[in-house]
């Protein structure tokens, strides 16, 4: 299981981590943390150093009822920030979170690799297209409605059944525009409960029918501090807890905002897989 990414053939048959770059004042865990040059350079060089294959930037918070941030101004958040990163690091390989084909086309021609979109195109008619053109990685997440309205959609007969019925329906639509390097990400805390996050990790092997990587994406979110009447600063115990079992249920990629700690997973996990 491969992906390209610049010209780089990266193996999943290992799993490997995107460190997370949030450069949004509020970001629910980080937000407002990385404002200066050298506080970001300096956090993404940690997370390079302690082995990240992909760090990915958002300049939209995308946490329950965030609020809308125009074009223009993630446009100005999020490109001297990529190119301040190839700058310094020119082999990094830069993930853009961002729903908008315009900031995904503007991050591209400045050297970004692949597009992590919340909405695998629902937000942007002209996204596949985008992304097909430029032909790079493209990560899908599930999520109904926006970050703004997706807790109030949360109303599933199935929702495995009908999370899997959704990326069959947007992998062959990708498809039919020729992307070619598709990953797919569960969307755990958007558009579902407390319950539904916890069923569809359990269910989380059903997903190898998409014949796809599988992105997971848990770190400190409130399905753990939640869980466990704590916080988002105390919730790295439990982010581990869950990389761990999703990493035995076919993940192929952590997304997480700390880096050594889930290359501690996946290097004990891959002991027990040899």
């Amino acid at each position: 299981m491969t992906i390209h990414c610049n010209g780089q053939l990266i193996d999943l048959s290992s799993p490997k981590v995107m460190g997370i770059l949030n450069i949004t004042p509020n970001s629910f865990f980080d937000g407002g943390k990385y404002k200066s040059d050298k506080e970001i350079v300096f956090q993404v060089e940690k997370m390079l150093n302690d082995g990240a294959t992909f760090i990915d930037i958002g300049a939209y918070s995308s946490k329950p009822k965030a609020e809308f941030v125009s074009e223009a101004e993630e446009l100005q958040r999020i490109v001297p920030i990529v190119q301040l990163i190839l700058q310094k690091f020119p082999e990094t390989i830069l993930s853009i979170d961002t729903f908008r084909s315009e900031v995904a086309k503007v991050c591209i021609e400045n050297g970004a690799a692949m597009i992590n979109d919340i909405s695998a195109g629902n937000l942007d008619d002209v996204m596949l297209a985008t992304i097909a053109k430029y032909n790079v990685p493209y990560i899908m997440m599930h999520m109904r409605g926006t970050p703004k309205t997706m807790q109030t959609l949360t109303d599933y007969e199935n929702i495995v059944k009908e999370i899997l019925f959704y990326f069959s329906e947007k992998v062959a639509l990708a498809r039919s525009f020729g992307i070619n390097d598709l990953i797919v990400d569960p969307g755990f805390g958007f558009s579902k409960t407390l319950e539904q996050n916890y069923e569809v990790l359990q269910k989380l092997t059903l997903f190898e029918m998409l014949e796809l990587p599988l992105l997971a994406g848990f770190s400190r979110k409130s399905m753990i501090y939640k869980s466990l009447n704590s916080s988002a600063e105390e919730s790295l115990n439990g982010t581990t807890v869950l990389n761990t079992i999703a990493l035995t249920k076919g993940a192929k990629i952590l997304r997480v905002h700390d880096v050594k700690e889930a290359m501690e997973c996946i290097t004990l996990f891959n002991k027990i897989k040899q």
